[in-house]
Order: structure tokens, then C-alpha cells, then sequence
């Protein structure tokens, strides 16, 4: 009785004081009901302490992306209202080795060349962004780790503002270079350190006039609700894979990436330019597993046999798994 008495007693106690317990009544159940009763006890207490000492730490749930706080900005829009012009441009820096100076220039592409625009999202229309887009400027470019991130923009202070100040919410898809030979305040609008917005005039024509051509206007990074799993579009060969990342939910960015073949383990992956990945490996004829963690949150997707083992280059693969 007394053991049973002790059993409902320490239920849900921690180990040590379990123990504790325990050995202030050894004495007394050795001597009413000998050895067998305190065989008993010992086992018991062998198997709870094991059980707790094998239980594992919950891990912290990393919380899902939250709208930050409003900023100051300015905004401007390129293109006419089909937002054609937002497709299919490429800026890329390349060094010149007359001036050993970074250059910037534009480069258009062809089908076959690589995705346009500085994020590598390509035709903006076939990849799911539409016309709901901006290419940001240097500061908040943050060397292509802001590709694909959610803002909503407002005009603020302005003749040319909408009357309630509309909220347009966009993707950021692109790189506003600098123009070093205009004043930031006249005309270098990207120029370092000014946040700035060169948005798609579609979306410039839901928070102003668009003959104003620059509004001052308020942001905030919010959380991108995409539909579907992330994509993932694979080019260069079966022995050096460019993989593009899109359709990124929650904070829409991608900090880092791993990838797996079917035989091989996790390499990591290294970032070439805007949201492209790269591995140098051999990796064709194996279905092709990603390890995506995002730039802002941290969190970590596995999309497991994301691309079968015949994959082949310019195809999109779509994962079931994706940010919230």
C-alpha cells in the first residue's frame, strides 16, 4: 500500500525530486516489506529518470513574418501602364579593367538568356508577380537578399496623393541602380543611402498622379501571401546548377539554400546574384531535394524530391511546402 501510496504521489514530479522522495522512504519500505518492495522502488525510479534524461528540449517555434513599422521613402515609376518595360532587363555589374571602377549597365535579354531583371524572376507576368512591382534601390536592394520581399507603399505629403492615401502592396523584383552623375536629390533617386522605390506604373497609379513623376511616400515590409509552394526554376548542367528561388511566402526572401541529390548528402549552396543559388556538383540524373532558410526570419523548409531525376534545365519545379 505504502509503494502505491508513493507512486500516486510523485506522478508528474520532476526526476530529482523523485529521487529525493525515494530515498527518505528506502528505510522505512526495507524494513515493513523487505527487499522485494525497495527491488521494486529502485527499478522505478531507473526507469523515470531514463525517460526524463532521454526527453527532448521543445525546440523554439521561430514566429512567422510580421509587418514592421513604416518608414519614410520616396517613390518613382518607369515603363508605361502595360508594365512591359519591367521585363526582361538584366543589370549585372561587371569590373572594367581600363578604370578598375564597378560599372553598371543593363543588358536586354533573349528567351534563352538568363531571367531578366536583377532578381532573375524573369517575364513577372508567367512568374505570378504581375504588375504589382518595384525595383528598389541600392540600400534596400540589400545585394539581391531583398528579392522577392512584400512591401506596402502609401503617398504621403503630396499634392499628387490619391485623397485617403490608397496602400499599393508590391514585390520587390529588381535593382534601381545609381546615377552617380546626378544629384541624389535631383534626379539620382537610387543613389545611396536614399530608400527608394522605382515601382511599375501600374502600381505607381494606385497611391498617385503619375504625372507628379516622384512622390514622397510611407513603407512597410508585410508578409507575402503566395499561392502555393516555392518554386524553384533550375538552369546550367549536370555539373553546376543555377537554381532560381520564387514564389517565397512570408517574409518572400532567401538568405540561404542547400541542396540534395538522391545520392548524395546536403551541400551548401552558394549565392550568385539576386535570388540564384549555386552548387558545383554533380547533380544530374538525380532528383534534386532544397534546403530554403529565409534572409529575414531564419526559419527553415525542407522540400524534399522537389525535381525528378530526369530534370532538365529552364524548367520550374513547384515544392508542397512554402513560408507563412
Amino acid at each position: 500500500m505504502e509503494v502505491a501510496l508513493f507512486i500516486h504521489k510523485i506522478q508528474g514530479e520532476p526526476a530529482s525530486e523523485m529521487i529525493d522522495q525515494a530515498g527518505a522512504m528506502a528505510p522505512s519500505l526495507l524494513r515493513q516489506h523487505g527487499r522485494l518492495a525497495l527491488v521494486f522502488l529502485v527499478l522505478l525510479l531507473s526507469t523515470a529518470t531514463t525517460s526524463s534524461a532521454l526527453a527532448l528540449p521543445k525546440l523554439p517555434k521561430l514566429p512567422n513574418f510580421r509587418p514592421g513599422r513604416w518608414r519614410y521613402a520616396h517613390a518613382t515609376f518607369y515603363g508605361d501602364e502595360t508594365a512591359s518595360e519591367t521585363m526582361g532587363t538584366y543589370v549585372r555589374r561587371n569590373i572594367s579593367h581600363q578604370n578598375s571602377r564597378m560599372v553598371l549597365h543593363a543588358v536586354k535579354l533573349t528567351a534563352v538568356d538568363i531571367p531578366g531583371g536583377a532578381c532573375g524572376f524573369g517575364n513577372l507576368f508567367s512568374t505570378g508577380y504581375g504588375t504589382a512591382t518595384a525595383a528598389l534601390s541600392t540600400v534596400l536592394y540589400l545585394g539581391g537578399f531583398s528579392c522577392g520581399q512584400c512591401f506596402q507603399i502609401r503617398c504621403a505629403k503630396s499634392q499628387y496623393c490619391y485623397r485617403g492615401s490608397p496602400i499599393a502592396t508590391i514585390t520587390a523584383t529588381n535593382l534601381c541602380p545609381p546615377n552617380w552623375a546626378l544629384p541624389s536629390n535631383n534626379g539620382g533617386w537610387c543613389n545611396p543611402p536614399r530608400p527608394h522605390f522605382d515601382m511599375s506604373k501600374p502600381a505607381f497609379m494606385k497611391i498617385a498622379q503619375w504625372r507628379a513623376g516622384i512622390v514622397p511616400v510611407m513603407y512597410r515590409r508585410v508578409p507575402c501571401p503566395r499561392r502555393g509552394g516555392i518554386r524553384f526554376l533550375l538552369q546550367g548542367n549536370g555539373y553546376w546548377l543555377l537554381t532560381f528561388v520564387m514564389n517565397v511566402g512570408g517574409a518572400g526572401d532567401v538568405g540561404s539554400m542547400w541542396v540534395k541529390g538522391s545520392k548524395t548528402g546536403w551541400m551548401k549552396m552558394s549565392h550568385n546574384w539576386g535570388a540564384s543559388y549555386q552548387a558545383f556538383s554533380r547533380l544530374g540524373g538525380q532528383s534534386l531535394s532544397f534546403k530554403v532558410v529565409s534572409y529575414s526570419t531564419k526559419q527553415t523548409i525542407f522540400a524534399y524530391n522537389v525535381a525528378p531525376a530526369n530534370w532538365w534545365t529552364g524548367k520550374t519545379y513547384q515544392a508542397r511546402v512554402n513560408f507563412k
